[in-house]
């Protein structure tokens, strides 16, 4: 929709009429008695658009989505300290050990299936409901899930159950679509940093609230305590929240119109007038030619399923993506690779409490904190450097230098990491590894997204979904070999392996700073970038 279009607030068909009156043709080309009235905010001021509300209602809607956010990672990352001690409560006496490690992992990882999915449905729900229907329904499915886990009597049922929770995340998929609705671009930075600060919080705080929890009164209450924090959020945003997506909005004001213009309705219903009106918002008349009459429903069935496959379609239509995904996802995975085992490590070889456990776990939030500060004090600098000396010239690929520093330093981190358990080295060198992970992590991972994002343009929502699709894939299933490869070859070679990996992909973000320029002009979905 054009932004420089009048914008309209009052609600009488009379105003509306005269700012827009558009004959419709009809099915043979002339003019039909129907005319089109396009419905819109208001330049002059208008208390529907979500850009004018008052400052302290959007901030209250940034706290919203950010408890959102940190509820979700908490109740992820509530697990993870306690999945042994779950699946040993759950599991048969007499399970070989192998099977119930493996089970252990899964718990874990199974969410991330889950997420996988649902910003595939999410975002594009969103776009034709609306912010509200779709959060809180993904909301209230969440809660659902949440307590399916909190009442599993086996491993498979507390499974699908986390893998639930993780379909219902709308906050990660939502959330910066909601501050984009409600602040304009120059005014986003300090909301998007609240919403991105607050899963930090939460996966530093999750595993050790829930550790300390659990020692107390058991895995349950832990559940039950994120099921008591989600049901609050949806009571807020049930209570406070309201639509931000403009098109939602719109379509709702045309709505009334069509009622107060005497009963005339969007398919062109009799009305007082000699002439028919449809009432429409501007995105309604662009796609009208799409779907008419009855056929509008199999309309938006079609627009849901393109929105569906759209992401695939970019990623097998871009070389560059599909070398890039594979990289992220792989750096990804190190995250859970490293959460699935240092329960174990430890409680099983240094004979730490739960609660200390947990407090442990802290130390790769500390590095992943450090690393975003680093991306986020570096990135745009190291870019207008290597622009000056391309002569002005800015390209996507000038974001991958901290990519490269990321892609050979994780892999060694994740090394040093089995071998300090390997040889029982002292606390310390563990939890410094850890937190060297979460450093180097965040720059393999930041500086590719600012990549897809510049590379991709207009294509850069559907890349973005493709990278997310396969990191979620790739850290449920890759994990499930580390109880193998611990067992077969102990904590130091097996996590070797994985170095090996992690190096064996290393040079990919070196080529894309070589090559990717003239790689990316073999996709349409880059050409232009």
């Amino acid at each position: 929709m054009d932004e420089s279009q009048p914008l309209l607030r009052n609600i009488t068909p009379e105003r509306h009429q005269q700012a827009y009156t558009n004959p419709l043709p009809d099915e043979d080309g002339g003019a039909d008695i129907a005319e089109t009235i396009i419905v819109d905010f208001d330049p002059l001021g208008d208390p529907d658009n979500p850009l004018e509300w008052p400052t302290p209602f959007k901030w209250t809607v940034v706290s919203m989505l950010a408890f959102m956010a940190f509820t979700v990672t908490m109740t992820c990352m509530s697990v993870v300290p306690l999945a042994s001690r779950i699946v040993d409560d759950l599991t048969p006496p007499n399970t070989p050990s192998s099977s119930t490690k493996s089970a252990s992992v899964l718990l874990v990882t199974i969410w991330e299936l889950g997420e996988a999915a649902g910003p595939l449905f999410i975002a594009p729900l969103s776009e034709q409901l609306g912010r509200y229907p779709t959060m809180n329904g993904a909301n209230l499915l969440f809660v659902a899930a949440t307590v399916l886990a909190a009442t599993s009597a086996t491993i498979p049922r507390l499974v699908l159950a986390r893998m639930l929770t993780g379909l219902a995340v709308a906050s990660n998929v939502l959330g910066p679509a909601i501050v984009g609705d409600i602040f304009p671009q120059e005014h986003r930075g300090a909301a998007l940093s609240l919403v991105y600060l607050a899963p930090l919080l939460g996966g530093a705080m999750g595993p050790l609230i829930s550790s300390a929890v659990a020692q107390a009164w058991g895995w349950r209450a832990v559940v039950w305590m994120t099921v008591g924090l989600a049901s609050g959020c949806e009571v807020l945003f049930l209570t406070y929240f309201r639509e931000t997506y403009k098109v939602a909005i719109l379509r709702r004001r045309a709505a009334r119109l069509a009622l107060l213009a005497g009963g005339g309705d969007d398919k062109g219903g009799a009305s007082g007038d000699a002439r028919q009106k449809r009432f429409k918002t501007a995105f309604d008349e662009a796609e009208r030619g799409e779907a008419r009459g009855e056929e509008e429903g199999l309309w938006a069935v079609g627009k849901l399923r393109d929105a569906v496959l759209r992401p695939g379609l970019v990623l097998c239509g871009s070389g560059v993506l599909v070398a890039l995904t594979v990289f992220s996802a792989v750096v990804f995975t190190y995250f859970y690779i490293m959460s699935t085992t240092l329960s174990d490590i430890l409680q099983d070889i240094y004979g730490l409490t739960p609660v200390a456990t947990g407090f442990c776990f802290m130390s790769f939030s500390a590095g992943s904190f450090i690393g975003v500060v680093i991306c986020n004090r570096t990135l745009d600098r190291i870019y207008i450097r290597m622009t000056n000396t391309h002569k002005g010239v800015g390209k996507p690929e000038f974001r991958l230098p901290l990519a490269i520093i990321g892609a050979f330093t994780l892999p060694l981190t994740v090394g040093a990491y089995g071998w300090v358990a390997e040889l029982r080295l002292p606390l310390v060198f563990l939890l410094l590894s850890v937190s060297c992970m979460g450093t180097t992590l965040m720059l393999g991972m930041l500086p590719v997204t600012a990549y897809v994002v510049d590379a991709f343009g207009l294509y850069s929502a559907s890349a973005m979904t493709s990278v997310i699709v396969t990191r979620c894939l790739m850290s449920t299933f890759l994990p499930l070999a580390t109880p193998a490869l611990v067992d077969a070859f102990g904590y130091g070679w097996g996590f070797m392996a994985f170095t090996g990996l992690g190096l064996l992909l290393a040079p990919i973000p070196v080529l894309m700073l070589r090559y990717g320029a003239h790689w990316r002009r073999s996709s349409k979905y880059t050409r232009e970038a």
